[in-house]
């Protein structure tokens, strides 16, 4: 009997929850099948099955979470061999037959059936739809799907979830909010806390907490900027082809930077260490608050790609982290993280260094304001940014510097395209 273990699938993770079994106790497995969805602190993943043999028993039902390292199924190995074993058994006994006897075929195994809501559940609809059925308590027989080969996919669930919605807010109406009160004075209310906000939480409080942070804030002269990405985009719609946004511009003007700062795009290893690690490659991850979290997919070799090429990549990433798609290789590699918030208005804010990295940019809006030019006042744009750097590694007079490079090409964009 072979245990099956909960797996590591990222580099952060420490417990994992079974989003869906694809195979149930009875079911034979072949290595290289999926056998189970895992929910990690970053995307659910896919795990396959490495060896052959009948799944005996799942110990961790769907739903359920468990460290690293914890039995989750069993799997019945001798199984896999009394069936590859079936077909010499027939073929000895078949000299032993008379000539003359018309040979008579083996009765046909009775084809294996499933019910209606399994077959649904495992065959026909995406992870992100299975997990939304299992939340919402949804019959996916009555879902009509339009993805390829009757593919349930997530706009399918559309009109059933707004009506499932309707009748909540309806019945909450009549009922009054079911809130769980913990502090009857506040008010309070128990939300539950994801796997991927635990491990947020965890990261960032060691990162604050070990990490000597300190904040170096520019601003640049956007006006440029914006005219260029007005035009660049202008001439990328009449071609057909995505428009780019400020921050696939930001996301180049960093690689560049970094290019010529190599000691920001470095990792402190520990107090012990006797060096530090300067990356050659510059792995710019990109902040995306999804849904379920934050997470930081990685635009690899940004110094390399066309601006088109890194919007064309984040869009690729973020729709991913939206539906929790995100691979190990998609977050791994980062050698420097940028957050913007300018999307939501915020001008200005300071972001807390992703380990093992040694800085992060802050981006804030775009904004019009005043601004003296040649003596007299007038309308500009202005963006400014803050740089939170590990000053294990990297000093002021280098932060200030990278600053500089950067405000450079920002003020300077289309060498950003050339």
């Amino acid at each position: 009997m072979i245990e099956i273990t909960m797996p590591r699938l990222s580099d952060t993770m420490e417990e994992g929850t079974i989003a869906t079994w694809h195979k149930h106790p009875g079911d034979h497995v072949r290595a290289g099948d999926i056998l189970v969805e895992i929910e990690t602190d970053k995307a659910v993943m896919e795990y396959e099955a490495y060896d052959n043999g009948v799944l005996s028993e799942i110990l961790v039902t769907e739903g359920q979470t468990v460290p690293i390292g914890a039995p989750i199924a069993l799997l019945d190995a001798t199984g896999a061999a009394h069936q590859a074993s079936a077909p010499a058994a027939v073929a000895t006994a078949t000299p032993a037959v008379a000539p003359a006897a018309a040979p008579v075929p083996p009765p046909a195994a009775p084809a294996p059936t499933l019910e209606p809501s399994v077959a649904a559940d495992r065959l026909v609809a995406s992870p992100l739809v299975r997990r939304l059925a299992r939340e919402h308590q949804l019959d996916l027989r009555d879902v009509r799907g339009t993805g390829p080969g009757g593919r349930i996919v997530r706009h399918d669930l559309t009109e059933m979830l707004e009506h499932r919605s309707q009748v909540h807010e309806a019945f909450t109406e009549l009922r009054g909010p079911a809130v769980v009160v913990t502090d009857e004075k506040r008010g309070s209310e128990a939300v539950p806390v994801t796997s991927t906000r635990r491990v947020i939480a965890r990261r960032m409080s060691e990162s604050a907490r070990t990490v000597p942070h300190f904040y170096a804030t520019a601003v640049a002269d956007a006006g440029p900027l914006v005219r260029m990405r007005r035009e660049l985009n202008g001439q990328l719609a009449a071609v057909s082809r995505p428009k780019v946004s400020v921050n696939d511009l930001v996301v180049k003007a960093c690689a560049l930077a970094l290019r010529e700062h190599p000691g920001v795009n470095s990792s402190y290893v520990d107090d012990t260490a006797t060096t530090m690690l300067v990356h050659r490659r510059i792995n710019i991850g990109v902040a995306v608050a999804s849904a379920h979290g934050l997470v930081v997919p990685v635009i690899t070799d940004a110094e390399q790609r066309t601006v088109t090429d890194i919007g064309a990549e984040t869009h690729r990433l973020m729709a991913r982290a939206e539906e929790r798609r995100l691979s190990v290789e998609d977050m791994s590699g980062g050698t420097f993280t940028i957050s913007n918030l300018g999307m939501f208005g915020v001008e200005q804010f300071t972001a807390i260094i992703n380990p093992p990295e040694a800085a992060i940019l802050a981006v804030g809006a775009t904004t019009t304001e005043p601004v003296v030019v040649d003596g007299t006042v007038e309308a500009g744009y202005r963006l400014r940014y803050t740089l939170s750097s590990d000053h294990r590694v990297i000093d002021g007079a280098l932060a200030a510097q990278f600053l500089r490079t950067l405000t450079t090409y920002l003020e300077n964009p289309w060498s950003l395209v050339a």
